[in-house]
């Protein structure tokens, strides 16, 4: 029998993983799913509905990563309180795989194409600035928050098992 644990040993780098579901369900609203580690282990994942409707697969993401990096600033609040356990080094790396919505994020002006987005999914810009996080494109083969909401292929969940030396 296999004891299940937490690791928490080795690289303690937080970082994260966002992806969308973009308007897959019958519903119609995109599904938002992230993860974060530190180092091997999963310290918090999420996958939900999207509370309004996107127009395409960047906003979907957009609306993603802003749901990803509100628990990352909850995360950050935290690792102070056990600095005794943990050092937290800024900004904490978030992967995304829309080239889109990491230059939607990356850029506070205000977009005439997005303007029906409610202002608080544009609070991700200020979180970028204050170098709170990082967004880093990863492509979607590599995408770890996949595994929460999308049906995958067994070689891909095998992979992703794999990799994070899930049982």
């Amino acid at each position: 029998m296999k004891t299940l644990k937490l690791i928490l040993g080795g690289n303690t780098a937080v970082a994260g993983f966002s992806d969308a579901d973009w308007a897959s369900q019958c519903h119609c609203h995109s599904i938002s799913g992230f993860a974060y580690f530190v180092g091997l282990g999963t310290i918090l994942w999420s996958a939900k509905k999207q509370p309004i409707f996107t127009l395409s697969s960047t906003e979907a993401e957009y609306v993603a990563l802003t749901h990803a990096v509100k628990d990352i600033l909850w995360i950050h609040k935290l690792l102070k309180e056990f600095t005794f356990l943990h050092t937290l080094s800024l900004p904490t790396v978030l992967y995304c795989d829309n080239q889109g919505a990491i230059c939607l994020s990356k850029d506070a002006t205000f977009h005439g194409h997005t303007k029906h987005i409610n202002i608080h999914f544009h609070f991700i810009c200020q979180t970028i600035s204050s170098n709170s996080i990082k967004l880093i494109f990863l492509p979607t083969e590599e995408m770890t928050a996949d595994i929460f909401m999308k049906s995958l292929v067994c070689v891909k969940f095998e992979k992703f098992r794999d990799d994070l030396n899930i049982i």
